[in-house]
Formats: structure tokens, sequence, C-alpha cells
């Protein structure tokens, strides 16, 4: 089938690439020319497992190609997916001016019936919207005899396992009511389909709501572990304990139940936003999602809380080595990452970082330049040199086994603030560490360090 995708970000660039894998014909469409030819040469702008060989191989092939050329891509595309960002806005809600562009270019160009697929992640009652302005476009240039149809196709995608995820989706969303709709995204999708029936149809408004709803109650599992991580460091419980037990019952499942610093990214955070302006335009009070972000926003703030307790207020002359910089492991997004409210409350304090991520350096160097108290570090090795402490604030699987003499001999002293409970308390004490975590009880070191 001839796709276009408009949108080159991440979701569009990952379902464009796959379906190019998948035999389809897609054309990628953007305005950023450099992008555009960057992606041309091979250059992902993006960091994302396995994308880069797919982008090159189709590429290629000629399944996927790349262009700033909107009327070239529509006349192309018979499904045209609508992938641009939908940032909030001042009030927290998603901001279409982007997808409602994509909408009227498509309608200022298209010359027979188009397919237009909503990819990008989008209140309720934007497909209404799309159609509105296409049907306002085509009335302007007296050609409201060109059928159209808009279809609401949330994505569902993890960062760090997106390609993974677009090629075996544990469900496929469709929003429509018209028949020959469905047909066409079940053909699209087929290729993706064969194991078991994975695609789910329903009205527009149910699809659109049902990405929100998703992202909201992976968020709220992660927002409630947190709160118990706290009351476990309270009653001297142990939280990976807590985890393990309740994680055993299959009605909650072990996912998105493990502690930490809180979650950030391109999609949680937004996403409980915007749900929650929603139902405040509403007239609704949306009372577990205001708990949800006001934890997550605490939550950032608690290996902070730990340093403060251990070093007082003033860190003025003290250098923490950081490991971890993106949000999560497999990526190099710092959208809304811990380790941003970290480092610049570090730095309001007085203390420098030497930091160190895996894939994350060239972002951390594009948000906050050159610092005289920020360090980054080639090894995660040499980002201990001369440090008072070690924090981790991503874990990262490199990170997941410390060299205990290594890091010893490099800190001045030895001590660890672990934001993501990568060791075991009781190794930590009998090599000689100060340890603290989230949610677990601190152990007296046992070894002369």
């Amino acid at each position: 089938m001839n796709v276009t995708v408009f949108g080159t970000g991440y979701v569009g660039l990952v379902q464009a690439a796959v379906l190019a894998e998948a035999g389809h014909r897609v054309a990628c469409i953007d305005i950023d020319e450099h992008k555009i030819e960057r992606l041309r040469q091979g250059h992902i702008p993006i960091f994302e497992p396995g994308l880069e060989p797919l982008v090159k191989r189709n590429n290629e092939s000629g399944n996927l190609t790349f262009s700033t050329n909107a009327p070239e891509g529509i006349a192309h595309g018979e499904l045209i997916f609508i992938a641009v960002g939908t940032p909030p806005d001042e009030d927290g809600s998603a901001d279409l001016r982007y997808v409602l562009t994509v909408a009227r270019t498509i309608a200022e160009h298209m010359d027979d019936k188009k397919y237009i697929i909503n990819k990008s992640t989008v209140p309720v009652g934007t497909a209404d919207k799309v159609r509105e302005e296409v049907t306002r476009t085509l009335a302007a240039r007296d050609a409201l005899h060109l059928e159209f149809d808009v279809i609401s196709n949330p994505e569902f995608l993890k960062e760090g396992s997106a390609v993974a995820d677009c090629m075996k989706p544990d469900r496929i969303i469709i929003g429509t009511s018209e028949n020959a709709s469905e047909q066409k995204m079940r053909q699209l999708y087929a290729p993706f389909n064969r194991n078991h029936d994975k695609v789910i149809v329903m009205d527009v408004r149910s699809a659109e709501l049902a990405k929100y709803a998703a992202n909201c109650m992976l968020a709220t599992k992660i927002s409630f572990m947190n709160e118990m991580s706290v009351i476990a460091d309270k009653v001297g419980a142990d939280i990976e304990s807590v985890r393990q037990g309740i994680g055993s019952d299959p009605r909650i499942g072990y996912h998105f139940i493990y502690p930490g610093i809180g979650y950030g990214g391109s999609c949680f955070p937004k996403d409980v936003q915007a749900l929650k302006t929603t139902a405040a335009q509403l007239g609704l009070e949306p009372e577990i999602l205001n708990a949800v972000e006001s934890r997550n926003h605490s939550q950032k703030h608690y290996l902070l809380d730990k340093i403060v307790h251990r070093y007082g207020p003033d860190l003025s002359g003290k250098t923490f080595a950081l490991w971890g910089l993106a949000f999560k492991p497999n990526t190099d997004d710092m959208r809304e990452a811990p380790s941003r409210v970290l480092m610049e409350n570090l730095w309001q304090m007085g203390a420098k970082v030497r930091a160190f991520d895996p894939e994350a350096m060239q972002e951390c160097e594009r948000i906050y330049g050159n610092r005289d108290d920020l360090q980054l570090c080639g090894t995660r090795d040499s980002a201990l040199s001369g440090a008072d402490a070690l924090i981790v604030a991503t874990e990262w699987q490199q990170f997941k086994t410390l060299d205990f003499e290594m890091v010893r001999s490099n800190l001045k002293d030895p001590l660890v603030f672990d934001g993501r409970n990568l060791y075991h308390p009781l190794d930590m004490a009998e090599a000689g560490f100060e340890y603290y975590c989230v949610g677990r009880p601190q152990q007296a070191p046992t070894k002369a360090s």
C-alpha cells in the first residue's frame, strides 16, 4: 500500500520504518530540511535500538523515502498518517496547531479519496477538529466532492523497545465507524496480525481516550509504588520485598511497579497533564490524576532529600558523580528526566556534577551547554574520579554491577545514592559502603573503608 507519514519524530519515523519493512511504500514528509537531508544520508536523529539499520535498509530499497515536498507526499499516499508533535500548551492541554496544519495541507492538495490517520497522541475530539479543518479547506477549494475519513490509530510504543513494539504489537486500536476505513487499516496491519487477531475496532472518541487512559494508568502504577516506598521508609519495610509480594498477584502483576525517583519522558508527564486539563474543561475534578502528578513531582526530590539529610543544605565544595541522564535506559531522551531535577538542585546548593550516560551526553550538552559545575565524562568510571559520592539516576545495564574496589578508590567517601535500587543494601554494607536507596532499610557499613 502507498502510505505517507507527516512527521519524522519518534513516533512517525519508527512507524514509517516498520511499515516499509513490511513491504509498504512509505513517504515521510517533514518541514525540517536539515533533518530530511540527514535521514537521506542515513543519520537517525534519535537513539532507538534497531531503528538505524531498519531506516537505512528500507531507504536503500526505495520502500522508505524522505522529503519536504508535501504535495508529492499527499499525492503518493492513500493512507496518510499525522504523526507530528502535540506539545503541552500553557494550560497543560495538548497543542494541536501542528496536527491541524497538516490536516489543512492535506485538504489543500488532495485530489482523490484519502484516509487520514491520527497517530499523534491527541485529546478526545481531535478527529472531529481534523474533519472540520479538512471540510472547511475543501469547501474553500470548491472540492467538497472529494471523499475522506479521519481515523484514530494511537501508538503504544515504549522508548527503548519501540521497534519491537511496532513489529509485534500487543494490540492495534482502530477508531472508525466506517467499514471501508476498517478494512483499509486491517489490510495495512495484516503483516503484524498473523499470529492472532490484535485489532480492536471502536469509535473514534473511545480510541482517542484509550491512549490517554493507558498512559495514565501506567503512570498511576508508578506513582502508587513510589508512594509505597516513602511509607516503607518510615515503617522500616523493604519495598523490594513488598514489590515481589504484590506482583505475584496476577491481578496486579510485576510490570510498572518498580520504585524509583519518578517517571519522565515525552509521554507520561504530558499525557497526565493533558487528560487533567480535558477533565477540568468538562467541569470535572481529576482527583486521581492530580495525586499521580503530585507524587511524581515529589518523588523527583526523593534522592535529593537524602543527600541534603546526609550533607546539609549547603553543598558548596561537594562534587557528585552522576550515572544516568536519560529518563530511562535505551534512549537519549532527557525530557522530564529525574536527573535534571537532581542536577539543577545540586547546582543551586553549590555542588558540582561529573556525569556519564551511554547515550544522552550530547543531549545533555545541548540542554545545558558549557558549565563550570558540570563535567561530562567519557566513561562511568571516569565520572567517579574525585567525587564525594555516587548518584545513580538511570538503570542502564552497565550500571547494575559495581566493582567495589574501583568505586571506593575513586570516590572520596564510599557513599552511594541509588535512585533505582540496583544494588542490595546488605552487599553494599558488607563492601563498606554507606548506601541510600528507595524504600529499603539502610544497613550500617560492616567493612572498614
